[in-house]
This record gives C-alpha cells, sequence and structure tokens, in this order.
C-alpha cells in the first residue's frame, strides 16, 4: 500500500510541476488607438447625455416611444435574459459556500478475501456479512485556495451587467426605430399632401386644355397627355397610402399592439428642424454606447474565464463534514446518543490523467478571450465610424435641403409661367406638362430630404449612445 501512496504522490507531484510549465497565458492582441476627438467637429457636449424625453419635444412621439418602453416583446424578452444572467451569478456565488445535503444511507454486503492479505479479520477463507445504516447530514466545501472559484463569479456578475448593457442598446435600437417610423409617417403625409396638391393643379390644367379644344386652339393628343399625367398623379397617391398604412402597422407592432390609425403632428413641414448638433469627443461615445460598454464587460468575463481555466491545473481541496446517527441495524440507528457520529473528510484532488480536457478548456478559453478583444475593438470602430458617418451625412442633407427649397421655388415659378404663355399661344402644351411633372418631382424629393435629416440626427443620437 505505500508503494501505491507512494506512485500517486509522485503523479500529482509531477502533474503539478507540468501543469506550472504549459499554463502561461498568452498575450491578448494590440488595440488600436481611438483618435482623440472627430474631424471636422470640436464641439464639447453630446447629444447623447439628453435624455429621450428631452431630445424629443414632440408630444406625439413622446407617448409613443413611451408606451414602446413598456409594452414592446423583444424589450420584455430581454428583461428575462437579464433574469437569467443574474441567476447564473447567483448559482456562481453559492459555489463558494459548502453545501449541506440530508443523507439517509443503507450498505450491506459481504467482505471477501482481497488480493492484498485477506479480510478485515485477517483471515483469508472467512465471508463476512457488513451492514451499515446513516442518517444525518452532510456537507461539501471546495476551498478556494486560488481563487478559481471568485473568478467564475466575477465573470458571472460581468455577463449580468453585459446583459443590462444589452438591454440598454435594446432601447436605444427601440427608440430610434420609434423615431424612425413616426417621421417616416409625417413624411408620406408631406409627399401624400404634395401629391394631392398637384392633382388639384393638373385637373385645373386638364380643363383648360379641354377648353381650348374646344376653341380648337388645341388638339386631342394634348388633352390625352394632360389625362395621361394626371392618372400617374393620382396613382402615386394610393401609394403613397399604402406606404402611410404600411407604416402605421409597423410603428404598432414595434408598440406591441394591433394595427390602428397612429397619432401624431399635423405635418413634417411644421416640426423645427434641429439647428444644432453637438457631438462631442470619443470618449463620451466610449461611456454612453451601451454596445461597447456590453462588449467591454464580456471582454473582462473573457479574461475572468481564462484564470478560472488556468487555475484548474491546481489541485483542489476539499471538506466532507458530516454529523448524523450510524450503527450497523436499522434500530439500533436512531439510538441517541450512543449512536452519534461526527466525522469530518478531506481531500486533494489534482489532474492526472484529464490534463489534455483541462488543456483543451483552457486554449478555448483563450481563443474565446481573443475573440472577445476582437469584438470589444469592432464595437469601438462601428461608434466611431458611425459618428463620423452621421456627421456629415446631417451637412450634406442640410445643404440638399436648402437646394431643394430654391428649386422647388422656381419650378413652381416655371409652371405659372408655362400656364400664362400657353394661354397667349407662346408655349407648347408639353412645356406645361413637363414643368408640372419637375415640381411635383422636386416637391417630393425635398419632403423626402427632409424627413431623411431627422432620420440623420436620429442615427447620430443612437450613434453616440443616447436613447437609454
Amino acid at each position: 500500500m505505500k508503494q501505491i501512496y507512494n506512485i500517486i504522490l509522485i503523479l500529482m507531484m509531477t502533474s503539478l510541476a507540468y501543469s506550472c510549465k504549459t499554463m502561461e497565458i498568452p498575450p491578448m492582441p494590440d488595440m488600436p488607438r481611438v483618435p482623440a476627438g472627430f474631424l471636422g467637429s470640436s464641439d464639447s457636449v453630446s447629444i447623447g447625455e439628453i435624455p429621450w424625453e428631452q431630445f424629443f419635444d414632440d408630444p406625439y412621439l413622446a407617448d409613443l416611444i413611451g408606451t414602446a418602453l413598456d409594452q414592446n416583446l423583444d424589450l420584455l424578452t430581454a428583461m428575462e435574459r437579464i433574469e437569467i444572467a443574474r441567476t447564473t451569478h447567483r448559482i456562481s456565488r453559492g459555489a463558494l459556500y459548502p453545501s449541506v445535503d440530508g443523507i439517509i444511507r443503507y450498505r450491506s454486503g459481504d467482505i471477501r478475501p482481497n488480493l492484498l492479505g485477506g479480510t478485515i479479520n485477517g483471515d483469508r477463507n472467512v465471508v463476512n456479512r457488513l451492514e451499515n445504516n446513516f442518517v444525518g447530514v452532510q456537507s461539501y466545501w471546495e476551498l478556494d485556495i486560488w481563487g478559481k472559484l471568485r473568478d467564475r463569479r466575477e465573470a458571472a456578475f460581468n455577463r449580468f451587467l453585459a446583459s443590462q448593457q444589452a438591454r440598454h442598446l435594446m432601447v436605444t435600437n427601440v427608440v430610434a426605430e420609434v423615431g424612425h417610423l413616426y417621421y417616416d409617417l409625417l413624411g408620406f403625409d408631406m409627399e401624400l399632401a404634395t401629391i394631392d396638391k398637384n392633382i388639384e393643379f393638373q385637373k385645373m390644367a386638364l380643363k383648360l386644355i379641354e377648353i381650348q379644344k374646344l376653341a380648337g386652339r388645341a388638339t386631342q393628343l394634348a388633352v390625352q397627355q394632360f389625362a395621361a399625367q394626371l392618372l400617374s398623379t393620382q396613382s402615386l397617391r394610393f401609394e403613397k397610402l399604402q406606404d402611410i398604412i404600411a407604416t402605421e402597422n409597423a410603428l404598432n407592432n414595434l408598440l406591441g399592439q394591433y394595427p390602428k390609425a397612429v397619432e401624431r403632428a399635423e405635418s413634417l413641414s411644421i416640426v423645427n428642424l434641429p439647428v444644432v448638433v453637438h457631438t462631442g469627443v470619443p470618449a463620451d461615445m466610449l461611456l454612453r454606447r451601451p454596445d461597447i460598454q456590453e462588449a467591454e464587460l464580456e471582454l473582462h468575463a473573457a479574461r475572468l474565464d481564462v484564470e478560472a481555466a488556468r487555475k484548474e491545473f491546481f489541485p483542489s481541496f476539499n471538506l466532507v463534514p458530516y454529523v448524523g446517527l450510524n450503527d450497523r441495524s436499522i434500530p439500533a440507528a436512531f439510538q441517541f446518543p450512543g449512536a452519534l457520529t461526527i466525522g469530518l473528510l478531506g481531500g486533494i484532488t489534482s489532474p492526472i490523467f484529464n490534463q489534455f480536457r483541462i488543456r483543451a478548456f483552457f486554449n478555448q478559453s483563450i481563443a474565446e478571450n481573443r475573440i472577445g478583444v476582437y469584438a470589444y475593438q469592432q464595437a469601438v470602430l462601428n461608434g466611431y465610424t458611425e459618428v463620423m458617418t452621421g456627421l456629415s451625412r446631417i451637412e450634406n442633407l442640410r445643404n440638399k435641403y436648402r437646394a431643394k427649397e430654391e428649386e422647388t421655388e422656381l419650378l413652381l415659378n416655371a409652371v405659372s409661367t408655362a400656364n400664362e404663355l400657353f394661354r397667349g399661344g407662346y408655349a407648347s402644351y408639353l412645356e406645361v406638362i413637363t414643368a408640372q411633372a419637375r415640381v411635383l418631382e422636386t416637391e417630393l424629393e425635398m419632403a423626402n430630404t427632409r424627413k431623411e435629416i431627422f432620420h440623420g440626427v436620429i442615427d447620430l443620437y443612437r450613434a453616440l449612445g443616447g436613447g437609454w
């Protein structure tokens, strides 16, 4: 027996020495430095710090966002995921403390001769009947000498915090999506109003050309061209009506409710355009964006997983105290205090034959840690890129809108001029039709550009971590 114990001790010492050599954690990839500021911006206050209740000053939109935050099914699902992460953290905390189990145990069997020198009585030819009964409690406690269990607990806690950031990210996305759909609705309303106005103009032009035909000053071809243009604009009106219905349904779905009419502002043209957009500095973005915070917490959890996996190579120290009633027969086992038994078992467990399994988990943890580094880098890069794109987009859309305003004014004057010239016989009906078509196209583009400006501001607000 002494030789066997010596062999086991040698194997344990060899395993520990091998582990100390092979469990070094390789360095993680370097992360590039974030630029000190956003190109073309020197503002010091970030719109990401403004609560959504103040950022959106439209009461109709505020009511819609509030409803979405209360009823959106994805957000409700995210809350349950947070609860799952909280429970996982509680389970990991419980691993640091002893477990206590109630035990009722009955053992019965024959003790037969063995190869090492006989039975417990020393007689190789005697078969003994052994019975043992135990009723009591037993505890199991793994002493966290190396901090392995604490690492796992901290990793679970970081993932719990990451799940909260995931919900914050979902909140920002829901707020932004509600804003997008709301301004889509107002944009379609504005386009529909533009179409209706042009339909009236085209009806007047059609009546005029019909009168001129009766007077012999226009041909049937001209009448047909004006009528075809009117029908084309009327068909476009039905498209916009369908766009409005589809957008209302999508918005109601986002709010977790069945389709119905959506109350909104009278027109996008009376909603004030944002004048000042502050961006802040990249450090603000890193502190505000939920996806960056989530990636950072996941990265920290992955590092703790690596530490815990590395410490799996070390021996484990276990204590098993127990107290109860114990005797060879069941009636005697319930005699107190004669059958009272108190004991303490201790053990050291060192990995010997499962080194490859532990090594595999260790390498897997290292790979997952690298993935966490790359995910964090990607989140920061995405955030910076989105802000830069948003800044240039808003500026260019504003310039485009001003140009479209001037173009629309000129084309409206051109329509009036074409009608006057046509009445006087100095312009053809094709010139009138062309002028009317151009003004309709430009007014629709202007409405769409105004809508896109609001989209751009919302996207920048989200990119800077606003909305939660």
